[in-house]
């Protein structure tokens, strides 16, 4: 079952720039850090079919994240929460938490665009990802934190997937 995706992406909002200029910390070394950017509310259209059947016209709105780096986390992170959310106001949020293996915050990080534009970007101590609900993978056996109350400063934001299983499972990628 191929399916096929035609979809221009126009950006509506600046570029909005994560950590410090950019520069996002995964750690509290400084070595432990991305060069990252995103871009909210970008505008989609275009078509999306199957083999053997017509395209269906879509539009709506994506999330584009850029992120690079030379180095690896920290030894202690075994895992990754993560958000980037087009908000229906036409803000921004984006927050992350780098785990332990006993599920603790090792470091974190959150910026979140209001629909006037103005940037507010979070440290450590302000985020929560406090799990509502987790989902055990049939074909890995790895369980995932799903739906999810994150906290950014006096802000709290409930995230319910329309889908549990979101796993990409990356052939030759070790557990």
């Amino acid at each position: 079952n191929k399916l096929t995706l035609e979809l221009r992406l126009r950006p509506t909002q600046p570029v909005l720039v994560q950590g410090q200029g950019g520069y996002s910390r995964k750690g509290p070394s400084s070595e432990n850090a991305s060069y990252y950017y995103s871009e909210p509310q970008l505008a989609v259209s275009g078509r999306v079919g199957r083999a053997g059947m017509a395209p269906t016209e879509v539009t709506g709105s994506a999330w584009l994240d850029h992120e690079w780096a030379s180095t690896a986390l920290q030894p202690e992170a075994v895992g990754w929460n993560w958000i980037g959310a087009n908000l229906d106001d036409g803000g921004a949020l984006m927050a992350f938490q780098v785990r332990d293996r006993q599920g603790g915050k090792l470091w974190a990080h959150a910026s979140h665009r209001d629909k006037s534009g103005k940037v507010t970007h979070y440290e450590p101590g302000q985020i929560d990802f406090a799990p509502s609900q987790q989902w055990t993978s049939p074909r890995t056996g790895a369980t995932y934190p799903v739906a999810t109350t994150v906290t950014t400063g006096a802000q709290r934001w409930t995230v319910t997937p329309l889908q549990a299983d979101g796993e990409v499972d990356w052939p030759g990628v070790e557990r």
